[in-house]
């Protein structure tokens, strides 16, 4: 059985500086899944963020539904796993770096746990994280 894969629909106002926001944060599109509207953000083997103009993010909604204006308000958290502390820092440096805002103070929880997390540039809010593998094992 192949791995479940996780496709998490973002949208965007403008596809080609969502796109190359993402590509400086170390990430790569799939050309397969993108077109002019839509651009597929490698995140791992089993993680992808398709980033839709809004006109066509909105035509996979159920009707009557609007678009959530993530400068405003919050419908979810996308979190990612790092694997060490510095990787958190890397990521969210480089959001930061590439036109993102932080959207809160670092996550400091003894040596277990650690997190940092931005926003893009349409206002969704990430998240990435690291576990201290010890404190995972109990």
């Amino acid at each position: 059985m192949a791995p479940q894969m996780i496709f998490v629909n973002l949208p965007v106002k403008d596809v080609d500086a969502a796109k190359a926001f993402f590509e400086k944060l170390g990430f790569s599109s799939n050309p397969h899944f993108s077109d002019e509207t839509t651009a597929c953000v490698v995140i791992s083997d089993t993680i992808f963020a398709m980033l839709l103009e809004e006109p066509k993010f909105k035509s996979f909604m159920a009707p009557g539904k609007e678009i959530s204006d993530a400068t405003k308000s919050t419908e979810v958290l996308v979190t990612l796993s790092a694997e060490s502390r510095e990787e958190c820092d890397r990521l969210a440096d480089a959001a930061l770096a590439a036109g993102g805002t932080a959207a809160k103070e670092p996550l400091e929880m003894g040596t277990s746990m650690y997190g940092r997390s931005f926003a893009d540039l349409d206002g969704h809010h990430w998240e990435v994280f690291w576990m201290n593998p010890a404190a995972v094992q109990g």
